[in-house]
């Protein structure tokens, strides 16, 4: 009887009634945003996969926990400029030598390539909020080599950045986190080598189903984006970029779907350009990798595969 509930008391009034302060923001315990720079991350993997043309290979062959060796190995067209609407490919074909260590709180990736290219890459974090990065390229062509470092501070609900590189550039930017699910930002820049400023503004909204986020600068961009996540192995993600500027607008739409063996991404966008990306486990430490985009309106078709081992 004592499990009974009272005549003329209904079920609802033996739940415990949520206060409004519950469900109230709690402005003292937001969450860290994103880095301002990754605002697109789960738009740009499902709607930019790394597609190529031709044959790749790619080995990481481990020498300890920390150092590692890589080895590419390319061969496919290189498209050239050309003041036609044709597209002009010519074929080449390089090797890639890398070294890679990775530490807890510091990363180094080295690569040459045969073409005389050098690519560096380096990640301190000196503390568990400030975290110093730098990447280099050096080349044989005039005013292709280029350094830059970047300066990153992650506070308890905000992340801020300042940039530096060659050619007198400088930026900064700053991401803030309003509530548990929204976050505002907004960077600048100076470019001086080119006499050329900018400042732009940010905006993401996150949940545990989806992902919008909206940016704008002065210098006629405006990119929106929003991802879908319609389980845990399926996302669709859409997007718009359009310059006020030269009156150009593009949208597309894709997919990611991740399976027990394989993961499939792919896009269409406005311009009739259709891309799709494969990516197989075949064994353990060995992928297989096709790759395919279709551009009715260049005529341009390309297909590539590869594999990568380690």
């Amino acid at each position: 009887m004592a499990g009974l509930v009272p005549p003329g008391t209904s079920s609802d009034a033996c739940k415990p009634a949520h206060s409004k302060a519950d469900e109230k923001t709690d402005y003292m315990n937001l969450p860290c945003p994103i880095p301002y720079e990754e605002l697109h991350r789960e738009a740009l993997m499902s709607l930019k996969p790394e597609t190529f043309e031709g044959l790749r290979f790619d080995f990481t062959k481990g020498l300890n926990q920390k150092f590692s060796l890589s080895h590419s190995v390319f061969m496919g067209p290189t498209e050239i400029p050309s003041q036609s609407a044709e597209t002009i490919k010519i074929p080449t074909a390089h090797y890639e030598f890398g070294a890679n260590f990775i530490d807890p709180n510091l990363m180094l990736i080295g690569r040459v390539l045969t073409d005389g290219r050098l690519n560096a890459r380096l990640k301190w974090d000196l503390s568990d909020n400030f975290t110093v990065k730098a990447n280099a390229q050096l080349s044989n062509e005039p005013h292709m080599s280029h350094g830059m470092f970047n300066f990153d501070y992650k506070g308890k609900d905000f992340r801020s950045q300042f940039q530096m590189g060659n050619g007198a550039l400088f930026g900064a930017s700053y991401i803030q986190s309003i509530t548990q699910h929204l976050s505002l930002g907004g960077e600048v820049f100076w470019a001086g080598q080119h006499r050329k400023s900018g400042i732009g503004y940010a905006a993401r909204y996150e949940t545990d189903k989806m992902v919008a986020t909206g940016q704008v600068a002065n210098t006629g961009i405006v990119a929106l984006s929003y991802v879908q996540k319609v389980s845990d192995k399926v996302s669709l993600a859409t997007d718009l970029m359009y310059n006020y500027m030269s009156r150009d607008v593009t949208a597309s739409v894709g997919y990611d779907y991740i399976l027990r063996q394989c993961r499939l991404r792919g896009k269409i966008d406005s311009n009739g350009c259709t891309t799709s990306y494969l990516e197989e486990r075949l064994n353990m430490g060995l992928n297989f990798i096709l790759s395919a985009e279709i551009d009715h309106r260049k005529k341009d078709y390309k297909f590539g595969f590869g594999f990568t081992v380690g």
